[in-house]
């Protein structure tokens, strides 16, 4: 005979929270994740990028929609860096020997940091561009 579901200990207690005490407890886990993603050198060097770029959005943008495609072209690039140090952490876990299947999920996450900059970097320019281009 087995134990009724709730007799059972969860592997993780947040999911038993409920409420703010979940959302509590769920912020101090994001807050963790940001912490371990400063450990990483372009996670760094992206937040030192936007503390000028953020406020040179709100200078730059002439309406609200450009500010926004702005800031939040910088704030992706820092979230696929993050997304991406989480797929290297994970394939790290499972062991350091080399392997095709790892190595192209740590190219695939390579790639889409490639392509957030870019997408950021063309953003940029053409706002750049469009104040003040001829």
């Amino acid at each position: 005979m087995s134990a009724p579901p709730e007799a059972v200990s969860p592997v993780n207690p947040q999911k038993l929270r409920t409420g703010f005490s979940r959302v509590w407890h769920a912020a101090g886990y994001s807050v963790a994740g940001l912490r371990a993603g400063w450990s990483e050198t372009a996670f760094r060097q992206e937040v030192l990028a936007s503390v000028v770029l953020l406020p040179a959005s709100f200078w730059l943008g002439r309406h609200w929609v450009e500010t926004a495609l702005l800031a939040g072209s910088v704030l992706l690039v820092m979230i696929v860096e993050l997304l991406n140090t989480a797929v290297e952490t994970a394939i790290d876990r499972i062991g350091p020997e080399w392997h095709d299947l790892s190595k192209r999920a740590k190219d695939m996450g390579s790639a889409a940091v490639l392509l957030s900059l870019v997408l950021a970097t063309g953003i940029w320019v053409a706002a750049l561009v469009q104040r003040f281009g001829t």
